[in-house]
């Protein structure tokens, strides 16, 4: 399925490009759906640094998210690098005690914060103490008075407080905030949001209740948490996008998920885990047809099976890889060609899943003829790989009762997803 995110861009006094706004998109139309703010932000991070790659979308610079209450209690921010990202706070958080404290934190790692629409309320003591934490005033030249713009202006002088120009339409609001010291500008007289797609796989019951569990753990097991993404290859297919990204970019093909969680860290790995539930649990998540999840587990289980038959368990972690993204390309609707190009997956893998004859491939087209009861080729492959036709319908049996058991094990623990 095909998913979305706009960008707009933020220019500098030079119009240059300074930073990117990320904006939430459900589909190519470039307008904001009704969707509330969590759903909006998880959807916006999950796509941007996941799915399409931040590389692709942000070019190298900084970019503006927007932060709901609940998410900044959360303290999504800490989950990216301040280089990154802009933390910008939208009008509807209301300034309390834990807002500054959370504001003190994210100051201390380095992050910059962006107020949004920020609007001095006399009322609230918390209101004029969020200004000694702000780097950014966004301010809207379509909405706001000239009576309210020059509050804001002079607050942001005394508090030497850098100025955003958003929603500037026509030269002479450029112009006119030029003339009044603002140092940023962003609106349709330099450029519309731009809207960036890609391809996702939509989760179906991913484990992650079992998964934070685990990390929970004074030691988290590798080993368990590799085998639960392994499941899902929603999951399976972002890790791998972000071990390919130029922050974590390995030198050599991965050629399980463990090897890639081991080199993106557990606490990396842990962070990105935590983002992708929040999204799940704003019900946001998608549906997906059970039996293409229930093939893809079968065509894994079997693949890592045959490959046990054949006296090749060293590699069994590569075979189940082969045969979980052996589907990816009817799970995205997408060539596999243009899949596996973002992907740091082991060049064996790769020739398999393109259909280049190798041992990789050899396997999957046993079991592939499992599935569609292709006894010519089934009786054929046994002979050529010295397998027992009773021992193979045995291991397909065994692959079967264990998608069945996960994907009953997985509905049943999705409604505990943070409860623990």
């Amino acid at each position: 399925m095909e998913v979305f995110v706009a960008r707009q861009p933020i220019f500098n006094k030079k119009e240059e490009v300074f930073a990117y706004e990320l904006l939430h998109r459900s589909n190519e139309v470039n307008v904001f759906p009704d969707v509330n703010g969590d759903q909006a932000t998880a959807d916006v991070i999950i796509n941007s640094f996941l799915n399409i790659g931040i590389d692709d979308v942000a070019n190298g610079k900084p970019c503006f998210i927007n932060f709901t209450e609940n998410l900044l209690q959360l303290r999504l921010p800490t989950y990216f690098r301040p280089r990154e990202i802009v933390v910008e706070i939208l009008e509807s958080v209301e300034p309390s005690e834990e807002i500054i404290e959370i504001c003190r934190e994210l100051k201390a790692l380095g992050y910059k914060i962006a107020l949004d629409d920020y609007a001095l309320n006399e009322q609230n003591p918390y209101s004029s103490a969020l200004l000694n934490y702000a780097d950014i005033i966004k301010v809207d030249f379509l909405q706001t008075s000239p009576e309210i713009r020059d509050r804001i202006e002079l607050a942001a002088k005394t508090q030497n407080i850098k100025l955003l120009a958003e929603k500037v339409e026509t030269k002479t609001e450029f112009l006119t905030a030029m003339e009044k010291g603002y140092d940023f500008f962003q609106g349709y007289f330099f450029s519309k949001p731009d809207v960036v797609s890609t391809y996702d796989i939509p989760a179906y019951f991913p484990s992650y209740f079992e998964m934070i569990q685990n990390f929970s753990m004074a030691e988290p097991s590798i080993d368990e948490i590799s085998e639960l993404i392994e499941r899902d290859l929603s999951l399976s297919y972002k890790l791998l996008k972000l071990i390919n990204s130029p922050a974590f970019r390995p030198k050599h093909k991965v050629n399980s998920i463990r090897q890639a969680i081991i080199l993106l860290g557990l606490i990396e790995t842990q962070k990105w885990i935590y983002v992708l539930a929040i999204r799940e649990t704003t019900g946001r998540a998608r549906s997906l047809s059970k039996e293409k999840i229930k093939t893809c587990l079968t065509r894994a289980k079997m693949c890592e099976s045959v490959a046990r038959l054949k006296n090749k368990s060293a590699f069994c972690s590569s075979f189940f890889m082969t045969g979980m993204f052996s589907f990816m390309d009817t799970m995205m609707g997408a060539s596999m060609e243009k899949i596996l190009k973002d992907l740091p997956l082991q060049d064996e893998i790769c020739s398999a899943l393109k259909g280049e004859p190798n041992c990789y491939k050899e396997v999957l087209d046993l079991v592939v003829a499992v599935e569609k009861a292709d006894w010519i080729m089934i009786n054929q492959k046994c002979r050529d790989f010295k397998i027992e036709e009773k021992d193979l319908f045995l291991i397909y049996a065994e692959a079967l009762n264990w998608s069945d058991h996960l994907l009953n094990a997985e509905a049943s623990n999705q409604n505990k997803l943070f409860q623990a």
